[in-house]
Parts: C-alpha cells; structure tokens; sequence
C-alpha cells in the first residue's frame, strides 16, 4: 500500500469510525479519543488481504496456538458487532469500531497495490526479514510450529 496510502487507509477508517459513532450516539456528551476505529480498519483489511496466513494466539493466556488469521480476527470482528447490539451506549465506542471495520474492509479492495490478490488463497509463514538475531528467531521458530523464546 505504501506510506502515504497507510497514511490515508489509516485516517479515514479513523473517520468513518467517528462518523458512525456519532450516527449510533447522538446525545454523548463525553469525546470521543483514540485509534479504535482506524485499528479496526486495519485488522479488517488484514483478514481480507492474508485470511491464512498463521498468526499465534494465547490460549488462557498462556498456550501460543498458530492458527490462520481468519480465525482469530473475525471472532473479535463478530465481538464488535455483537457489543455493539447489545451495548450500544456503553463505555467503549463500538460503532467506531463496526465503522473502521467497514471503512477498512471497502478501503483495502480499492487502495491495496497492483497484483496484491483479496483474501490469498497460500498458507503463509512469515520469514525473518529483520537483522535483529531476537526477532529472526522468533520468527523462524513460528515457521518451524514451536514457540519462540
């Protein structure tokens, strides 16, 4: 996508995100402040550029388990909307975050970089492609299925 398209990807699923949020609570005195929408726009795109690609995921918060990205990410993607029907006036702003996931799900299709493919069809592991001994490690231990230290 490059910087400058990440850049605008980036501030008008922020946008849109506030601009449902203002649609779905009109009467909210209180400011809307942070990135939730614009994040969600990108955990969007994510799922919809590399479905299948692994990712690690903490079970009980103390089991990694690879597992493609689709997984993972469209259960939280499905938690957003669920929140949002059922506590649409609570303390967390679900509709930015149904709205930056819109944005970033239209977006993508429209902003991505010639002959990247939607939703690739390969299982993908990450090569280590940092200089960085600790981080190529890492990633080459979740190429291999075991954790990394």
């Amino acid at each position: 996508m490059g910087h400058l398209r990440f850049l605008v990807f980036y501030l008008v699923c922020a946008a849109f995100g506030a601009f449902c949020h203002g649609l779905l609570v009109s009467e909210s005195q209180a400011p809307l402040i942070g990135a939730s929408g614009a994040i969600s726009g990108v955990v969007a795109a994510y799922v919809i550029l590399h479905p299948r690609v692994k990712i690690w995921v903490l079970v009980f918060f103390r089991v990694p388990l690879p597992l493609p990205a689709f997984v993972p990410l469209l259960l939280w993607i499905g938690q957003q909307f669920f929140m949002l029907l059922v506590d649409p006036d609570g303390n967390v702003s679900w509709g930015a975050h149904a709205g930056g996931i819109v944005a970033g799900a239209v977006l993508v299709i429209f902003m991505r970089r010639k002959g990247v493919p939607l939703f690739d069809r390969e299982i993908v592991t990450p090569r280590a492609v940092s200089s960085t001994p600790a981080v190529r490690r890492v990633v080459v231990a979740a190429d291999d299925g075991t954790p990394g230290h």
